[in-house]
């Protein structure tokens, strides 16, 4: 399925910045990063609740926020994209 995860994380302080900084690298480890802070990931179940906690336990709850949009898996009709860095097909194949 195809979650779209986005996060707001304060960074008014160095252990904010740090709690960016670990945030951006838990997402890239599930996913392709599409703007600043929105990632779009192709996830099961299983890996989206692994997912989900690795975040709530790196935030800081009082300062920052997490949201996941769960777009399925017929998610190609549901993500229209308009402007610089088209589109990605998340799952083809990968080239270097």
């Amino acid at each position: 399925m195809l979650v779209l995860v986005t996060y707001d994380v304060s960074t008014m302080d160095s252990e904010g910045q740090r709690r960016l900084r670990n945030v951006s690298k838990i997402c890239q480890n599930y996913g392709q990063r599409v703007q600043n802070s929105v990632f779009e990931c192709i996830v099961d179940a299983t890996q989206f609740a692994v997912l989900k906690m690795k975040l709530a336990d790196e935030i800081d709850q009082n300062q920052d926020s997490l949201r996941f949009y769960q777009l399925g898996n017929n998610y190609k009709n549901k993500v229209e994209h308009i402007g610089v860095k088209g589109s990605l097909d998340l799952e083809g194949p990968l080239i270097l």
